[in-house]
């Protein structure tokens, strides 16, 4: 934890974390476990770390956020609050105590700031708060909210048509009062409201792979997206990775000379770090964003705010929906490239590294073997296919595109999985040859 004399200057100047979700500055005054917390994101807030007289535990308390508390009143209520603690007074509880919500858009508020700011989703959570349910439970004191009008609330959302929506509404209703709850923020609140409450629309899980017709009229339609945006889509292919983890790529954690981007574990889906092999044709796709965008830490950077990366592609997304006249989600990249992987002869474990995934039972032996070898090579005989199917003419009628192709057979001879396990695989692989076969008449007839 760096240690540095705090003066307004300073404050001022200390800039947020690239690799880290926070960091603490602690001042080297008088005043023990005085400092100041910045988040990735920016939030500057003063912290002290104390403990209660006749007590091991040590305590967190945030004092309040900079600029809107300067430094000397932040000063003046940490020695307040240390003040209170040699007496064997919890200021941290007391100020537990002062957040207790009373009605729904208190306990909003405090939910927002304490638990979804720190999420990844945290904007959506707040944004469907905002739309759905403030209008009708904003002034509703939380302790009389029934069931009923939850559930006329979803039933608004599905009447308008949007099941799915309902249903993400569904889950941070229940978030929040599972939040007050567990964290004890409603006097008197006994139960969550939610409960035995259905998600009212059928979530259908999305199991489509990309053509590489398909593939190479959304590759020729990024090339009319400007440089970042560009780039993003082509790591997208080239890579495998989830979206989230290319936009937030920062530049210290890509090298050129060997060929390897490392992903953060702070900044994994899954909270694991991980080594994505770079073939030459994503080093020239990054090279060039390098050495543009040298005052950036992100490869990426907003256009808004250079200090933070692009986080939403979905206007990006439909431009090119449009363009290559192709219905697709960002996440298809990922499955297809996987699914093209895997049909090159690529072992399963081998595609399962590659897209970070954590492997369960026998698999996790491996774990100690970064596979890095194999990666590579995996990855880099997807490239030379891609090139291959992209290089191809829009083909003919009677010709069919170089699809993945599934073998059933080997599914069922994989003994290494359970009877139960190999019967859905196979269920699962025979549905998409089939899909595979209904696109090829249609090429055929078309």
């Amino acid at each position: 934890m760096p240690v540095l004399n705090l003066t307004a200057r300073v404050v001022e100047s200390l800039k947020p974390p690239a690799d880290k979700a926070q960091i603490d500055y602690f001042d080297s005054g008088n005043i023990p476990g005085f400092g100041l917390r910045i988040s990735k994101g920016g939030k500057k807030t003063w912290i002290l770390l104390f403990r209660v007289s006749n007590s091991r535990r040590l305590r967190r308390l945030s004092l309040g956020p900079f600029p809107a508390l300067s430094l000397s009143d932040a000063r003046e209520k940490a020695r307040t609050a240390l003040a209170e603690s040699a007496h064997g007074k919890d200021p941290a509880k007391a100020k537990r105590e002062d957040r207790r919500a009373e009605t729904f858009a208190e306990l909003s508020a405090i939910y927002c700031e304490e638990y979804a700011s720190k999420k990844k989703s945290g904007d959506e959570d707040i944004r469907i708060i905002n739309r759905e349910l403030l209008p009708f439970l904003g002034s509703q004191k939380v302790k009389e909210i029934e069931r009923g009008e939850i559930r006329n609330i979803l039933a608004r959302i599905v009447e308008r048509g949007s099941p799915i929506q309902a249903n993400r509404c569904l889950a941070v209703i229940r978030k929040i009062f599972n939040f007050a709850l567990s964290e004890e923020r409603v006097t008197g609140l006994q139960f969550n409201p939610c409960q035995q409450i259905k998600a009212p629309g059928k979530e259908n899980s999305r199991d489509r792979v990309l053509t590489m017709q398909e593939l190479k009229s959304i590759w020729n339609a990024i090339q009319a997206e400007d440089t970042l945006i560009a780039s993003i889509f082509r790591l997208y292919i080239l890579t495998a990775q989830r979206g989230g983890e290319i936009c937030s790529i920062a530049r210290k954690d890509i090298d050129l000379i060997s060929g390897w981007w490392t992903i953060p574990a702070h900044q994994a889906k899954n909270g694991l770090s991980h080594r994505v092999p770079l073939v030459p044709e994503a080093v020239e796709t990054i090279k060039p964003l390098l050495e543009k965008n040298s005052a950036s830490p992100w490869l990426f950077p907003s256009p808004k705010n250079k200090e933070h990366h692009i986080e939403n592609i979905q206007k990006a997304v439909q431009r090119i929906r449009k363009n290559s006249q192709i219905d697709f989600t960002a996440h298809d990249f990922r499955r297809s490239t996987a699914s093209y992987i895997a049909s090159l002869g690529v072992p399963r474990l081998v595609v399962s590294k590659i897209l970070n995934h954590v492997e369960a039972g026998v698999t996790k032996i491996y774990d100690r073997h970064s596979y890095d070898a194999e990666k590579k090579d995996a990855l880099q005989k997807w490239t030379d296919h891609l090139k291959q199917g992209l290089s191809q003419s829009n083909g003919s009628a009677g010709q069919i595109d170089s699809s993945p192709e599934v073998d059933l057979p080997l599914i069922m001879l994989n003994l290494s999985l359970s009877y139960e396990e190999r019967i859905r695989r196979h269920d699962e692989a025979a549905r998409f040859c089939e899909d595979l076969r209904q696109a090829g008449k249609a090429l055929i007839y078309a």
